[in-house]
């Protein structure tokens, strides 16, 4: 059984930085893991994913040493399963807004005792049967990773609730959507957005939590690490290559 080198590392108190992926190609998981991000976000969410198609950008990301997150589309206890039967450790769920989003979420996540999750061997997640019962369902608890994605004011409002849910690693601020709730849809950048936060950071940390975001430039990124954010996207895949296309492309025409 691989280990969680990402849950080691926010254990650690490191900060992490990775891109989401959109594109199907396991090389762009590859060229990730070669530039030196730690992490991918394979986004079946706002991407065009199948459960087969993530399974091989996670064999890419596993075989170059650069750890795969993958967020699900819901919070949908099938999803989760099938998820974690293709291997993968690190969940990242989309608009948990309370207490009880993230209670189910623990449920679909954990075997017994913690949860419910369902049970089978014959996975890649237990190597198709190479991992005996007792060392998969003894340890997949341990080295699984929640994500929860707060996404509006209902969720920044429950997080003190939230945050007490045991089996909820990391506290995911996804700005875009937290500022359409704060009726500045789009504006990231926003008093309102920032402030909302900034104290949604302070309550997880109060309660051990490591907290994530996105960003799309390394100043913010930088900013958001200064004020205790671990785990950080740094923008998608599609989106950086399209800059550098057009960075390119003005170069050559000027």
């Amino acid at each position: 059984m691989t280990k969680n080198l990402l849950k080691e590392n926010l254990r650690k108190g490191q900060t992490v930085f990775g891109p989401f992926c959109k594109l199907q190609d396991p090389a762009i998981v590859e060229i990730a893991a070669l530039s030196g991000f730690d992490f991918v976000i394979i986004d079946m969410e706002h991407g065009p994913y199948s459960i087969e198609s993530v399974q091989n950008m996670v064999r890419a990301a596993e075989a170059r040493g650069i750890t795969p997150v993958v967020r699900v589309t819901e919070n949908s206890e099938t999803l989760i399963l099938r998820t974690l039967d293709i291997g993968v450790k690190c969940i990242q769920v989309p608009q948990i807004c309370t207490k009880a989003d993230a209670d189910k979420l623990v449920k679909a996540l954990k075997f017994y005792p913690k949860g419910e999750r369902g049970m089978c061997r014959y996975v890649r997640a237990a190597e198709y049967t190479n991992i005996g019962p007792q060392n998969h369902f003894g340890k997949a608890n341990d080295s699984v990773i929640s994500i929860i994605h707060i996404e509006g004011m209902e969720g920044i409002n429950n997080l003190s609730e939230i945050v007490k849910v045991d089996g909820i690693d990391v506290i995911f601020l996804g700005p875009y959507d937290l500022s359409q709730s704060c009726g500045v849809p789009g504006e990231v950048d926003h008093p309102k957005v920032v402030n909302a936060m900034k104290e949604a950071v302070e309550v997880a940390q109060k309660y051990g939590k490591s907290v994530g975001t996105f960003t799309e430039s390394p100043e913010k990124a930088k900013m958001w690490r200064d004020v205790g954010v671990q785990y950080i996207s740094y923008a998608v895949d599609v989106g950086i290559v399209m800059n550098a296309f057009k960075e390119i492309t003005k170069q050559l025409n000027d």
